[in-house]
């Protein structure tokens, strides 16, 4: 059996909707809602704030694709994480996925707390596969997406990029990955072997990046005009960020972002995600190309 945590996300919702579509698999999501019943043959409540529900709900489990908690402070993380490798090692889980985050972006405050579960795994009973995944491309399309309008106004695109470079990776290429390697998972433990997936650590970076300048290019032909690239500082993101109502930790790790954006450490140089993809990684230039066009053929 394998369980999926974090189905209510974007990426484990994928990722279950995937491993489902294969019939041969018996697929498990793991929600926190209360109205999940153990007895239940497509839902188990796995709430990471309640150690009980894991203990309970990984009963049975042989493959766990453990999809990371953020949306927190560090220390909420690691404990929630902390408490589904204690119970996945009591409940005989014979082998965890677990989605963390790329090397690229290993000097951003994100990176502790997957660094601190990586290692925790490392020592667990079970046999481990880390995907560690990169920054999603919705980063760049987002921001690209939600200036397009000011562009067309102003003609400038201001974002805190400097002359770096951000590589993006689409959700659906990271769960293709992950329901591949599940699905490989799950038939060596059903038949008692380890595959090649165990003990393995895949870097799934995007395999194409941008800048700043290039996202302005890509606003100038969508909008028919010249937009002109201008870097925000990081003074003034912060400004507009202690205005913007985020709690805390969200500004920290937004500061960390663009600050080691702007140090050139967000360029991804090597990348596992081609070899594990049945197709060709989605590019990022079209993924923004697309984003940014309704403006321009309104405007």
């Amino acid at each position: 059996m394998i369980l999926v945590t974090g189905v209510s996300g974007a990426l484990g919702g994928l990722v279950l909707a995937g491993l489902r579509a294969r019939p041969a698999l018996e697929v498990v999501a793991g929600t926190s809602s209360r109205a999940a019943q153990h007895s239940d043959n497509t839902a188990r409540r796995i709430d990471f704030d309640d150690p009980v529900s894991l203990t309970a709900g990984f009963d049975g489990v042989d493959t766990l694709v453990f999809i990371s908690a953020g949306y927190a402070e560090d220390d909420v993380v690691t404990a929630r994480h902390g408490a589904v490798v204690a119970a996945a090692a009591a409940a005989g889980v014979g082998h965890v996925i677990y989605t963390s985050l790329s090397a690229s972006a290993g000097h951003t405050t994100i990176a502790v707390p997957h660094l601190w579960t990586e290692k925790q795994l490392a020592a667990a009973p079970f046999e481990v596969t880390v995907l560690r995944n990169g920054f999603y491309s919705e980063v760049p399309v987002g921001l690209a997406a939600g200036a397009a309008e000011s562009a067309a106004a102003t003609g400038v695109f201001a974002v805190p990029f400097g002359t770096g470079r951000i590589s993006g990776v689409s959700r659906e290429d990271l769960a293709e990955v992950a329901v591949r390697v599940a699905a490989e998972v799950e038939r060596g433990v059903r038949a008692g072997a380890s595959t090649a997936h165990a003990g393995r650590t895949y870097e799934l970076e995007g395999v194409t990046s941008v800048s700043g300048a290039e996202i302005a290019g890509l606003l100038s032909e969508s909008l028919g005009r010249p937009v002109e690239y201008r870097d925000v500082p990081l003074t003034e993101l912060r400004d507009s960020l202690l205005g913007g109502g985020l709690e805390p930790y969200r500004i920290g790790h937004t500061m960390s972002l663009f600050s080691n954006l702007k140090a050139g450490f967000l360029h991804a140089t090597h990348s596992d995600l081609p070899a594990l993809l049945s197709g060709a990684p989605r590019p990022i230039r079209a993924e923004i190309a697309a984003a940014v066009s309704g403006p321009g053929a309104a405007g």
